[in-house]
Order: C-alpha cells, then structure tokens, then sequence
C-alpha cells in the first residue's frame, strides 16, 4: 500500500516539496508519494476532510494555513503551541498530530556553519509566522537582542512582545531605520516575502559588512537582491533553500522515523533552479 504524503497551502504550484520529497523516497526505496494539493484561504476545514479521505500518512501546511491548522489538530508538539503554528502533521487513524519544523529548520544551517548565537543581536524582517519560528529560534539560542521592523507596526509591536516573553530582549523599528542600522546587527534575516518577485531588497544594504551574516529565507530565486547585494559587501550569506532542506529533513524524520537523506533531497532541490 503506497503511502501518500502531502503539502497543502495556496499558491502551491511553485513548491519545491514533491521533488525533495519523492527524491528521498527514491533514494530510500519506499513506498511512498508525495504530491501538492492547493487549499485556497478559508476552504481549511474541507480540505483537510478530502485529505483524510484519501488517508493521507501526512501532510505539510504552507502560507496561508500554518496558523489556522492549529484548529484542527487532536496533539501539537511544544514547538508548535510556543509558535502558535504547525507547518508538518502526522495523521494517525484520524488523529492529526501537529509540529513546527520552522524554528529547527531555520537554525539548522546556521548550526552547520558553527556560527555562534548567543549573545549576538538580530535583525528580523516581518512579523508573519515564518518571523514568530524565527523569533522563537533566536530567543531559544540565547540571542541578545531581537530588534523586528515590518511594514505594519502593529504586528511588529505584537512580534517584540512575543520574543520578549520568551526571554530576549526585543524592541521595533521600521524598515527604513533597520536598513541605516543594518551594520549594528550580527544576523539580517528577510522573513517576509520581499525577493519572491525579484524585488529589490526590502531594506538598504548600504550599511552590511564583512561581518554581518544575511539570512534571506527567500528560496525562488535563490540570489535575492539581498543576498546579491550581502555578498558584494563580503557578509556571510545564507540561502532561503538552506531552511527549506531543514525543514523538509525534519519533516521526513517526523513521518519515517528514518534519517533524512540529505544529499539526494539537496541534489534534487538545486537542480530545481
């Protein structure tokens, strides 16, 4: 009996999760498919119906349902309620289980290049719920400070106090401010979604420097205007697939119980450029 995994959101047809996914299933012999399956905003509860329906073995949720799936679960891992948001569900008989691979995800290749966390101060673009796992990811490594600009204040302001509650100090500001202070900040990190269209960066990089590590969770494509303009000025950078392969090795291990297959899931995902 095949088993049949999932990633639901919408837009959905750009997703790199089939082919990373079936990849590794190859790679591993198993019986396994893994496909896409778009779910407009607010058709949540109806989608995830015609998923058990089709006993699906489990599931990834992308933008816009992370936060809503909530809802739904019968479990959620810690990771998931300290976020507010599950990106990776387990169905047993019926009986969603929840987790957030964001927030490991993300540190994940920060983790393999040894670069230090604590006691290092960040700058966050957004205030969406990749930014929250980030936040969260952060304040768990024992970062100094979280300062977050956004174009809403608002969600800013409800972001800070979020990072704040989880013991960093947190403050902020707005993007133009981040980008003349960017020198101040060991970690950039773009978390919003500035960079998909080939924008320009969503904030100056006059200010970057040799010493800054910009961290665009932007994957498609996979040289923003950031991270073009980070490496002219000698940063560290840190590409957006880097989170994805984290997070899609996490998912993986979650479902199988089994090693992520890195290097056949990282073949296939730079081949996908």
């Amino acid at each position: 009996m095949t088993k049949t995994f999932a990633v639901i959101g919408d837009p959905i047809d750009h997703s790199l999760s089939p082919n990373i996914h079936n990849a590794a299933f190859k790679a591993l012999g198993m019986d396994c498919t893994y496909i896409a399956y778009r779910v407009p905003r607010g058709e949540l509860k109806e989608g995830i119906e015609s998923l058990k329906q089709i006993k699906i073995s489990g599931f990834n949720v992308t933008i816009p349902h992370k936060i809503e799936m909530m809802k739904y679960l019968d479990e959620s891992s810690e990771e998931c309620k300290i976020i507010g948001a599950a990106n990776t569900v387990t169905n047993e008989n019926d009986r969603l289980v929840g987790y957030n691979t964001d927030m490991d995800g993300f540190l994940e290749p920060i983790k393999k290049r040894n670069i230090a966390i604590k006691g290092e101060d960040v700058l966050l673009l957004g205030a969406g719920g990749a930014a929250r796992a980030i936040a969260a990811g952060f304040a768990k490594e024992k970062a100094r400070r979280i300062t977050i600009a956004n174009r809403t204040k608002e969600k800013g302001q409800e972001l800070a106090k979020f990072a704040a509650s989880l013991g960093a100090e947190s403050n902020e500001i707005t993007l133009e401010e981040a980008g003349q202070n960017a020198g101040n900040y060991k970690f950039i990190v773009n978390a919003t979604a500035v960079g998909l269209k080939n924008e320009p960066s969503p904030i100056s990089t006059n200010a970057i420097n040799s010493q800054s590590v910009v961290y665009d969770i932007v994957y498609m494509p996979m040289n923003t205007d950031l991270i073009t303009q980070s490496k002219k000025k000698s940063a560290t950078v840190i590409y957006g697939y880097e989170m994805l392969l984290g997070q899609a090795c996490l998912a993986f291990e979650i479902w199988h119980k089994v090693g992520a297959p890195y290097d056949a899931m990282r073949r296939v995902l730079l081949g996908g450029f």
